[in-house]
């Protein structure tokens, strides 16, 4: 059965973004318009720019919208791309920028998405239907070495090692073509006890994947980068949500170089560089009890936000 995505820590994403009513926003993972549609409510004479790789998710995001206001535009693309999509717009700076990186509910409950590890469908998790590259190459194309190093990397994967060797063994015979095929592999490469654990044994495996699919880490990088450029002075802000620990320890970096000064004492008085950011969140903000109890998949999300000075 298809499940509403709820947004994760939506109270302080729209809290944290202090939206103005005549302000442009930014939304590079428009998703389901779960964030998107509260801070549209908030416009009068703002602007709202969504962007998403996913046409499924374009089309629901466009209903959402449509039924609140008509200040928005939906743009299909990377959100790497975002300096490209506001200079295309002639809009020179923005005044809140989010990012959600979290896979949606409904992506993840579409088995023939390939993102769920609780469904059988094509090995694919591809954010972007129309890349050719997906899950089905990375299972059956990348050695074994390549196998073991993304499962620990991006998985953080005890058993990194175990489960490429058994994948590379699999494929011998046949391609590895469904999601429960590598499921399947996954639960015979572990120790009887590490199944008993709470939690999907497939897990870190499938969000390793997905990673490597999407190139996520990467894109992060190039997109926070872009981002603080984006932002007004005095004022603009950048809220990032995270849902696992590589995602969270390149936004916090990112975030400490830019807010962090640093000073020289080979001179007196002490010469410091000041920075153009302060830090809005000195630690990641995470879900409350009552979210955890209606949205299971906030469990793992931490919000960070910056400030251009």
């Amino acid at each position: 059965m298809m499940s509403e995505h709820i947004p994760v820590l939506l109270d302080e994403v729209i809290d944290g973004l202090n939206i103005r009513e005549d302000g442009t926003y930014l939304d590079c993972t428009l998703g389901r318009a779960g964030h998107s549609s509260e801070i549209l409510k908030r416009l009068k004479n703002g602007l709202l720019i969504g962007l998403d790789q996913d046409i499924d998710a374009i089309r629901k995001s466009e209903e959402v919208l449509k039924s609140i206001g008509g200040n928005y535009k939906i743009i299909k693309t990377n959100f790497k791309d975002l300096t490209t999509v506001l200079e295309n717009s002639n809009i020179p700076l923005v005044d809140g920028i989010l990012m959600d990186l979290g896979v949606s509910s409904p992506q993840f409950d579409e088995k023939e998405r390939g993102f769920s590890y609780r469904e059988d469908g094509p090995l694919d998790m591809r954010m972007d239907k129309e890349k050719n590259f997906s899950a089905y190459n990375v299972v059956n194309q990348y050695s074994v070495n390549d196998l073991t190093r993304i499962f620990k990397e991006y998985g953080d994967e005890r058993f990194a090692f175990p489960i490429a060797k058994n994948i590379i063994k699999a494929r011998q015979d046949s391609p590895i073509e469904t999601t429960f095929q590598l499921v399947d592999i996954i639960k015979k490469s572990k120790p009887s006890k590490e199944l008993k654990k709470e939690g999907h044994p497939a897990k870190q495996v499938f969000q390793a994947i997905r990673i490597v699919v999407n190139d996520e880490l990467n894109v992060l990088k190039e997109a926070l980068e872009a981002a603080l450029k984006a932002l007004r002075p005095h004022g603009g802000r950048l809220a990032v949500i995270t849902f696992h620990s590589g995602e969270d320890k390149i936004v916090k970096s990112l975030f400490k170089e830019a807010s962090v000064s640093e000073g020289s004492r080979l001179d007196l008085p002490i010469d410091i560089q000041e920075k153009e950011y302060q830090l809005i969140t000195k630690k990641p903000i995470t879900a409350s009890q009552a979210e955890l109890a209606i949205n299971r998949r906030s469990k793992s999300a931490k919000l960070r936000i910056i400030e251009r000075k």
